[in-house]
This record gives C-alpha cells, sequence and structure tokens, in this order.
C-alpha cells in the first residue's frame, strides 16, 4: 500500500485539516507514516502568511527531493492557492477547497506531467463540511470558520482563504459530540476569522456558544479575536460561562492608532486599551495574549515605542510578535516609507524581551491560587505537559498515567514557573 507523510505549516486551521486530509486518506487505504524518508508520498499543506513561509515551502521540497528523489510531492494550503505554480516542481497542485477532497484527486500523481487544481476561491460560497473522527490531541480544535471578510493592507490570507463562510450550528455540535464520544474533555474553536462566524445566517457568536454550553464538553476556549468582536453581549456571556477557559487572544497588531490607520484596522488604542482592561477586571487573572506586527510602512521610532509602552502598561500576559513582511497584491506592498529589515527585527526583538517581563509577571500573580490542569501528553523528559483554564503551562513527573485528567493544583507546586 502507499504510505504517505503530510507535514502541515501555519495557523491551527491549516494543522486541523492536515489531519482531516490525513483521514481522508488512512480511509482510502493509504498508510500515514511519521518519516518521510519511509513514505511514497510526501504532502506540504502550506502557510503564505509571510514571505518567510513562501520560502519555507520552496526549502521544504528541495530538501525532501534531495533526501527521496523519486518521491510523489503534492503542494496543498495557502501557498497552492497563491504562489505562482510554475515556480514549483511538483507532481500535484490542490487549492484549500480542493484539498479536503484530495481522494478525488491523488490519482493523478501518478501521472508524468504536474497537474494543478485550485479554483478561483472567491467561487466558494458555503463552508466546506469535514468531520474529524479521530484526533491525538488531547484538546483538538475545532473549525467552525473559514475566509475573512476584512482587507487588512498587510494581509494576503484572504486571497488563499476567500469570503468568509461560516459551519452550521448543528455540524459544529455534531463535531464536539465526537470529540466527547472520544473522551476529549476541552475544545478550541478555531477559523480564519471566528468573529465573523455566523453573518450569514444572520446570528452572532454568541448564538454558536450557548448550543455548545449545552454539550458535555467539560471546557472550551476561542481562537484569535478582534478586539472590537468583543461585544457587550458576547463580553457578558463569557463572563456569566462556567466552560469557557479565561484566555485570550487579541488580533491587535499596533497599538499606535496611524499605524491601525494605515493596516486598515476598525479600532483605536484607547479602544483596544479599554477592553483589555475590562478583560482583566472581569476574570480572575486571565491570560491575554496579542498578535503584533513590527516596522510596518511609515512606523516610526515614536509610533513603535507609542505600542511599546502601551503594551507595557496594558499588563498583558504575552506578545506574538513578528516583522512585517511584504505580500505581493496587498495595498502595504507599494506603500512608501518601508522600514528597513534590520530596524524591523530589532523591534521584534524588543517585544520579545518585553513579553519575558509581562508573562513572568503574570506568573507571579498567579502563584498561590488553584487552578484546573488539564494534562496532554507525557514528553522525552519523563514530564507531563498541562495547562491551566488561564492557558499557564506545566509539567509534572508522575508514575501514573495522566494523559486526559484533570487536576486541581496550588500553582506554588510549580515553582520553576515562577
Amino acid at each position: 500500500m502507499k504510505k504517505f507523510y503530510i507535514k502541515s505549516l501555519g495557523c491551527k486551521t491549516n494543522q486541523t485539516e492536515g489531519q482531516i486530509i490525513a483521514q481522508i486518506l488512512s480511509e482510502k487505504g493509504y498508510i500515514n507514516v511519521k518519516d518521510k524518508k519511509d513514505a511514497d508520498i510526501y504532502i506540504l499543506n502550506s502557510c503564505t502568511v509571510t514571505a518567510h513561509s513562501d520560502n519555507q515551502v520552496l526549502y521544504l521540497f528541495k530538501q525532501i527531493k534531495k533526501i527521496k528523489p523519486e518521491i510523489k510531492t503534492i503542494l496543498t494550503g495557502c501557498c497552492a492557492q497563491t504562489m505562482d505554480n510554475t515556480k514549483l516542481s511538483v507532481d500535484l497542485i490542490l487549492g484549500n477547497d480542493e484539498k479536503l477532497n484530495i481522494d478525488k484527486y491523488i490519482d493523478f500523481i501518478e501521472q508524468k506531467e504536474k497537474h494543478v487544481f485550485a479554483k478561483d476561491i472567491f467561487e466558494q460560497k458555503a463552508f466546506q463540511t469535514k468531520f474529524l473522527y479521530r484526533t491525538s490531541s488531547t484538546r483538538p480544535y475545532v473549525k467552525i470558520q473559514d475566509g475573512c471578510n476584512n482587507r487588512c493592507s498587510y494581509c494576503l490570507i484572504p486571497y488563499a482563504r476567500g469570503n468568509s463562510r461560516s459551519e452550521t450550528i448543528d455540524n459544529i455540535i455534531e463535531q464536539i459530540n465526537i470529540h466527547v464520544k472520544n473522551n476529549r474533555k476541552e475544545i478550541v474553536l478555531t477559523g480564519i476569522h471566528i468573529g465573523q462566524w455566523g453573518a450569514e445566517y444572520k446570528k452572532s457568536l454568541v448564538d454558536l456558544l450557548k448550543e455548545i454550553e449545552k454539550t458535555d464538553i467539560l471546557r472550551y476556549r476561542l481562537g484569535s479575536l478582534y478586539i472590537n468582536e468583543i461585544d457587550d453581549e458576547l463580553f457578558s456571556f463569557l463572563v456569566q460561562s462556567k466552560k469557557f477557559c479565561p484566555h485570550f487572544h487579541l488580533s491587535l497588531q499596533s497599538l499606535c492608532d496611524k499605524t491601525l490607520k494605515n493596516m486598515n484596522r476598525f479600532y483605536t488604542k484607547k479602544e483596544a486599551l479599554e477592553a483589555i482592561e475590562k478583560i482583566q477586571n472581569s476574570f480572575d487573572l486571565p491570560f491575554i495574549g496579542a498578535d503584533i506586527i513590527t516596522g510596518f510602512p511609515g512606523e516610526t521610532d515614536e509610533d513603535f515605542l507609542e505600542t511599546k509602552e502601551a503594551l507595557l502598561n496594558s499588563k498583558i500576559s504575552y506578545i506574538h510578535s513578528f516583522p512585517y513582511s511584504k505580500r505581493k497584491g496587498t495595498r502595504a506592498y507599494s506603500m512608501n516609507n518601508q522600514v528597513l529589515e534590520h530596524i524591523k527585527k530589532q523591534r521584534t526583538k524588543e517585544l520579545i524581551e518585553l513579553t519575558k517581563k509581562l508573562h513572568k509577571d503574570f506568573l507571579l500573580k498567579n502563584k498561590n491560587k488553584k487552578r484546573t490542569v488539564l494534562y496532554e501528553k507525557k514528553g522525552k523528559n519523563g514530564l507531563y505537559s498541562g495547562v491551566s483554564e488561564n492557558y499557564i503551562k506545566v509539567y509534572k513527573k508522575s508514575d501514573k498515567n495522566l494523559q486526559n485528567t484533570y487536576e486541581t493544583v496550588n500553582m506554588s507546586v510549580f515553582e520553576e514557573l515562577f
């Protein structure tokens, strides 16, 4: 039987889709191997969020062909949707819509010439439902939405994913029930822009969460949210919820009004800081993470310092910072006053140092607090890793099998955290 190896890059949505691809091929009789050297088919489920992501695709295909020249290769994911495929020496290219029907196309790899199946993603009007019946993840991701209706000036993703499309409540609940049946205790709702879920049904995210609360899942988390999407209705619901984990990941990108406007974001620094303060005052030490782009075109030293100081004063828990990457086809690509690469990298380095301080401060506030930890897996170091409801990662040595079990602990036990 044919053996395949799949590597998924990028976001959690892409990771989930990679699991579905593996499931489809396994059901067709292919064997999923863990070592690419053992594979007959190499599948790269790609990301295109930065130029580095594109370069990684080229590198990985060059690497696998060097290791195993006769291997058949498939490119799918966001790069397959946006990259000039004439640059790629692969056997089969599948767009983001086609990849979830990989069983209909995989036989084309046996032909000598390259085949490309990647239709205009904006033609896709409906969410493509595919259930994941088995996963090794203790906290599986549930894809509830795809695409994005925003057009941030730096972002290529809408051109790889299309416009926003929502999964139905019934199908989402069915997927959650499958995970519950498989003894999963926590799920994470994911998508390209989950705050836009339900728009075509004249519904909001709260309508979905109300139904999730009725299931037997013990707790759930939300993927990335725009700050202006946490409206009063959603906020009030989350505060009262018994299953929501107080873990927020905010798509901020900047805390400088000039930069936010140039990015085509629809909120201000003041609104963002007020929302962060409201979250902190309403939950018991919530984890608040944020994405920040450094070196956006036109960002001066003063603009960056404004963002940095605002982040410090906000006392959030974590910053995921990365340098702006030019993406051809976006408005920012041709903007004036592009920031030099070494300046972007230096600003990113400064935010990495800042996040060390912010995260340490967050952990210290949790010392001596009781938290409920869900253990996930045993690492090579012999320790079980787990996460608390407010996303503190802990490690514990035990002779018992702790995987997929809950434990309420005093956080002072984990002295290495502090």
